[in-house]
């Protein structure tokens, strides 16, 4: 791609996203469903004025990357260590009911098949692209609410990051049965092995910032080094332990998050995320989805996928949160929160075409739910967080 293009699509996304982020929080909506909007606007399905490229998807990663050192950034580590049993009841049940529930909606549309037969392994990775949870819409919406510290947003961020490690999991034990080369054994040890250097490191790490921030405080030089950490810790985590990278950046963050400076790296990164590399993330989102191959049936399909998949999200978190002692809107909170698909659920349905477990024709249906996901799920938030302070 040619570098002019470059500078004229980052401009393109840039003044529309920023422009219907404005329009989206003068109508009372988040900022980030204005700039998914506009992603979807400028892209192939309506004025094609800019096209998806290999750049935009290193930006977008990057976006998304920041996103969650940021979120780990803002954690209160005492809060996630409370609600860490209970996230991962809370993952549990985000995972299987939509598994069930994508494994039955396939069934229902082409018939109940063999256990162990082609067909059921396509029945099960339907339930599979379900279970994943992008926490990075969400967490945008949290902060612009400012619910990240709460306990039901370190709960939603504790779940989400354990819910993409039971779906990566999960996918790796469907995909076995379809590759050879693919040891889940080896995947559960390497996700274990990553969580165990994470603390190792992590409180090395944690005392050599803390030095640095004591004898160098608030100087340029921490949020740069803290920077690096949220890279590296991003390349470990996929490169070497087959991890997603978000949830590295997320780790880098929760180890920075109590030192005293926490809050000036998150200052300094946030200006990059919500200047350039936020907006191209959010955009991004749009610019992926085109609508001009739908049929009859992939719309029926697309319809039943997209309400099965939020359905069995609010289901399966909210009421294992409220089984939790969560209040019944908190509880709801942490359903809806956990219902938002996105760049997960666009790795899963990539690496089941790959592996012939999808077929290109029910892309559409991934990316028309990480579109409505990804709008409905800020409104509701922003709706349900409104009732509090209308009890109050």
């Amino acid at each position: 791609m040619e570098t002019f293009l470059v500078f004229r699509d980052l401009a393109i996304i840039i003044i529309f996203a920023k422009f219907f982020g404005i329009v989206a929080r003068k109508c009372k909506a988040p900022q980030v469903v204005g700039e998914i909007i506009a992603g979807l606007l400028i892209g192939p399905s309506v004025l094609h004025l800019v096209e998806q490229s290999d750049f935009l998807v290193q930006m977008a990663e990057i976006g998304v990357v920041l996103l969650m050192f940021s979120a780990g950034l803002e954690t209160n580590l005492k809060d996630l260590m409370k609600t860490g049993p209970i996230a991962f009841l809370i993952a549990c049940a985000g995972v299987f009911v939509p598994l069930a529930g994508g494994t039955l909606l396939y069934s229902c549309f082409y018939g109940f098949s063999a256990i162990g037969s082609e067909e059921f392994f396509k029945a099960i990775f339907i339930g599979v692209i379900m279970t994943a949870t992008s926490v990075g819409i969400t967490v945008q919406s949290l902060k612009e609410l400012g619910k990240v510290k709460g306990k039901v947003g370190t709960t939603i961020l504790s779940a989400a990051i354990i819910d993409d490690v039971i779906g990566i999991i999960v996918l790796t034990f469907v995909i076995g049965f379809k590759s050879p080369d693919s040891d889940p054994g080896k995947v559960i040890l390497s996700t274990v092995l990553f969580f165990v250097m994470s603390i190792g490191a992590g409180f090395i790490l944690y005392k050599i910032f803390k030095w640095i921030d004591a004898r160098y405080p608030h100087t340029r030089r921490i949020p740069i080094i803290g920077l690096a950490l949220c890279f590296g810790f991003a390349y470990l985590a996929e490169e070497w332990f087959g991890i997603a990278d978000i949830t590295g950046a997320y780790v880098a963050g929760i180890i920075l998050c109590n030192i005293h400076d926490s809050e000036y790296i998150d200052e300094k990164v946030d200006i990059n995320s919500y200047m350039l590399f936020g907006p191209v993330f959010f955009a991004s989102i749009g610019l992926k989805t085109s609508i001009s191959n739908l049929n009859a049936e992939i719309i029926f399909f697309a319809i039943g996928f997209v309400l099965v998949a939020l359905i069995t999200k609010i289901i399966g978190c909210g009421l294992m949160a409220r089984a939790c002692r969560f209040k019944g809107n908190d509880a709801l909170k942490i359903g809806v929160g956990m219902m938002t698909r996105g760049e997960v659920a666009l790795i899963v349905s990539q690496k089941g075409l790959s592996v012939g477990l999808m077929t290109p024709v029910y892309f559409t249906a991934v990316i028309l739910l990480i579109i409505i996901s990804s709008i409905s799920t800020p409104i509701i938030l922003k709706i349900l967080y409104s009732k509090d302070k209308e009890e109050a």
